[in-house]
Formats: structure tokens, sequence, C-alpha cells
């Protein structure tokens, strides 16, 4: 079930050093702080549907959601994992289109909306937000283009090293000589992630084990050679 915890002004919201909401000035940050509303919600819930109408966009303020489509026989395809600090739902909301993917709490997640009007007046009255904005979308497209480039040219083996590399980066939590991955992922997001059949993320999860690339703690993935998965992927780290 979500709740309306007591509203953190955004100018003094720790996670908004990590977002484009960073250098607003103080009026319009002000201004954004007025207008939106800071939502908890539980693991499991879904933030919004495929094919419905964004009204404004999601800031995250803690947690992590992950942005996915569903195909036709059920299968999803996890676009990307966003965390603190990350914008959803403005891409669709600037093109004035249906959201063209679903997102869905992974870890109990507080999460700021913000309505369409006080964002695009946001936009409007600053060209330096105008202009990250649109450098945040850009970069998007380029994340795309590589990941299709790499289901394409890449081998299952190869894509999952290089997503187990990019989970480290983002989650990893350091200890003797080993990085434990801090996010509980089921086989069938990280298939989801990889692009493949969950059968098959099992199977190599069990090599990389063998391997001694990897270590298993629950459903928490430990790297302990991150130089091998990068030798693996392909990605020099």
């Amino acid at each position: 079930m979500s709740s309306h915890p007591h509203n953190t002004p955004c100018e003094l919201c720790a996670s908004r050093k990590y977002s484009l909401f960073s250098d607003l000035p103080e009026a319009q940050i002000c201004t954004i702080s007025d207008h939106k509303n800071l939502i908890s919600h539980r693991k499991g819930q879904i933030l919004y549907y495929e094919g419905t109408k964004p009204l404004g966009i999601f800031c995250i303020n803690a947690g992590v959601v992950k942005v996915y489509k569903t195909a036709s026989n059920g299968k999803e395809q996890i676009i990307h994992l966003a965390q603190k600090g990350d914008f959803l739902g403005y891409a669709a909301l600037l093109g004035e289109e249906n959201y063209s993917n679903s997102a869905m709490i992974i870890e109990d997640a507080k999460i700021c909306f913000v309505p369409k009007e006080a964002f695009i007046n946001s936009l409007l009255h600053n060209t330096q937000f105008f202009r990250r904005v649109a450098k945040a979308l850009s970069h998007e497209i380029g994340v795309m283009e590589e990941k299709l480039t790499d289901a394409t040219q890449k081998s299952i083996r190869e894509r999952l090293a290089f997503v187990l590399l990019q989970l480290g980066n983002s989650y990893g939590v350091e200890g003797a000589g080993s990085q434990k991955i801090d996010l509980i992922l089921s086989r069938e997001e990280i298939a989801g992630i990889v692009g493949t059949a969950t059968e098959s993320v099992i199977r190599l999860l069990s090599e990389f084990k063998k391997d001694k690339l990897i270590d298993l703690d629950g459903k928490k993935i430990i790297i302990k050679d991150r130089r091998g998965l990068a030798r693996l992927s392909d990605f020099y780290a």
C-alpha cells in the first residue's frame, strides 16, 4: 500500500544532488517543492503502466524502480533500474505521448510526483535546466543504442558479465577483496535485464561461481573477480 509521508522540502532533500533538479535556483526549487507530493511505495507496487498518459514526472528520493516492457507472451524486458535522484516518465511527458514502458518498485521507495505544469514551467524559465534535461534524454537514446548493439553482437555470457559489472558499480558494497551487489533481484529479473531465458541465467551464474568469478549469498551476488568479468564481457573496467 502507498502512503503519503511528510513532504520533505526539495531544498532539504539529500537525493536532490543526484537529480536534474540539483542546480535549480532557490525560487524555482521552492515552486517545485510547493507542488510535489512525496509518496512511499512498497516493493512490488506499479508506479505507472505502459500505454497510460503521464500527468507529471517522478523523482526518486530513495529505493529502486525497474523500468520494463512486457512482450505479447508476457515476458519482461527490463530497460533499466532507476535509483535515487533519477527522473522517470519525463520523455513521454515532453513528447506528449503515453508511457512506452511500465515501472515497478523492486526495493521499498520514496518517490516525489511533480505535476506537469510545475515541471514544464521550470524548463521554460531556466535555459540551463532545459539543456540538462535535453542532455539526459540524448544520453538515454545513446544507452538504448548500445544495448541494441550488444543484444545483436554479444553472447549471453558476455552480456551477463557486463550486467553484473554495472550492478556492482551502482549497488556494490566493498569488502575483503570482493564486492557484494546489495540489491535483491530474482533470476527472472536478471534475465529480463540481460535479455535471455531465466534458465540461461541460472546456468551461467552457476558456471561463473565454479570459475570463481562470483559467489552467491542467498539471492545476492558477490563479485569476486571483477577483472575476470571485465575480460569476459569485453569491457575494460
